[in-house]
């Protein structure tokens, strides 16, 4: 999985450095979309590299994406390779991810509201 990431990575990179901007694919994803999957694939992995438990089995990152999106392999991978070749706008969705991960990070970070379910009488479920 690492591996497919890292060669993923690699051909954006590779492919950013260009200046023109590729054809759009085929079966093109729109920014919002694509920028919706950039966030749950750095949400997935960050979990999947934080469990400490070999008991939770999540699902491969990009299984996931496929499932949710109802997209392919080929298709993630054209639209990743077309949205990279404009590296200044790819950049931008990138940081429009990190703010969603710094808004979700927060929002955990407080304490949760107080209870309004009825006292139990200190017994503890």
């Amino acid at each position: 999985m690492k591996k497919g990431i890292f060669l993923l990575a690699l051909s954006v990179l590779f492919f950013s450095c260009k200046e023109d901007v590729l054809p759009p694919p085929k079966n093109k994803v729109d920014r919002e979309t694509m920028i919706n999957i950039l966030y749950d694939l750095a949400v997935l992995e960050a979990a999947r590299s934080q469990s400490f438990s070999t008991r939770v089995n999540y699902p491969t990152a990009v299984a996931f994406v496929k499932e949710k999106y109802k997209i392919d392999s080929l298709t993630l991978a054209e639209n990743t390779k077309y949205y990279a070749s404009d590296l200044k706008d790819y950049k931008k969705m990138y940081e429009e991810v990190r703010k969603r991960l710094d808004q979700n990070r927060n929002m955990g970070s407080s304490p949760p509201p107080p209870s309004s379910a009825p006292d139990a009488g200190g017994v503890v479920k």
